[in-house]
């Protein structure tokens, strides 16, 4: 049994918190799940709201799915909780991540004719 299938198991039998969501999360979107990824995140920060690299790793697995505007969101409240904590170095890596998500938005999928 691998250690997602674990995670998976622990969270059935009623243990869940923070670090098991991130965890479980992280390995998902390793593994190109990212939408359900961003599920697990999802509750990640909401069990600890000052989970700065959940918050991080949530606005990517929503990028990754395909969801710009909800990761924008996401990321622009994980770099605030960032900011506060002091922990810089996950402020500036979402920076970079929203500035994608940003360009997607802006970006259509198909560029009109001229």
């Amino acid at each position: 049994m691998g250690m997602k299938e674990r995670l998976q198991d622990m969270l059935a039998a009623g243990q869940d918190n923070a670090l098991l969501r991130f965890s479980l999360g992280e390995l998902l979107h390793k593994d190109g799940e990212h939408a359900a990824a961003a599920e697990h995140l999802g509750q990640a920060v909401a069990f600890d709201p000052d989970y700065s690299a959940a918050w991080k790793l949530y606005g990517k697995a929503l990028l990754d799915s395909g969801a710009p505007a909800a990761a924008l969101e996401v990321l622009e409240h994980g770099i605030t909780v960032a900011e506060a904590r002091g922990d810089n170095q996950a402020a500036r890596e979402m920076q970079v991540f929203a500035k994608r998500a940003r360009k997607r938005l802006d970006t259509p999928d198909e560029q009109a004719p001229r």
